[in-house]
């Protein structure tokens, strides 16, 4: 018998969907917002996104903590992206903006083979997805602010 691959919980897509709001919605509003209130709105989006680069380092920490001997590697890749995000917020904006985008495909990246060496592969597409949307808005509403 063949082994089915296994489906991303319903519960994670949802989130993992929902999480988009933000970056979605921050982005549309520094279209329409007055330019009074946009250093405000960036900000939003660059705080949500250092978050997100956060929680997606934080995952390489709970993967190895499972093990006996956690993974340095695995351990130092858990605070690399809150560092990234952390620099991400102390250059001008469109710079911070562009930095994340760049840091989230750096996430994914390295999860694509984290997550193949550990037979995690149906997270893959979810990832791929969630990455493409986010940096897709980092990268957008840098050009805006940068305009």
């Amino acid at each position: 018998m063949q082994a089915t691959p296994q489906a991303t919980p319903l519960m994670a897509r949802v989130l993992g969907y929902s999480g988009l709001i933000p970056f979605v919605g921050l982005t549309a509003l520094l279209q329409i917002v007055d330019v009074v209130h946009q250093p405000s709105v960036v900000f939003a989006l660059q705080a949500y996104s250092a978050t997100i680069l956060s929680f997606l380092g934080a995952i390489h920490w709970g993967l190895t903590m499972r093990d006996e001997r956690p993974s340095p590697g695995m351990l130092i890749w858990g605070v690399a992206p809150s560092l990234l995000a952390w620099a991400s917020l102390l250059v001008p904006p469109h710079i911070g903006l562009w930095s994340m985008a760049t840091a989230l495909w750096a996430c994914y990246a390295v999860d694509f083979k984290t997550y193949i060496s550990l037979g995690l592969t149906h997270w893959l597409t979810l990832r791929l997805v969630l990455t493409a949307v986010a940096s897709t808005c980092c990268t957008w509403a840098g050009v805006w602010v940068y305009l």
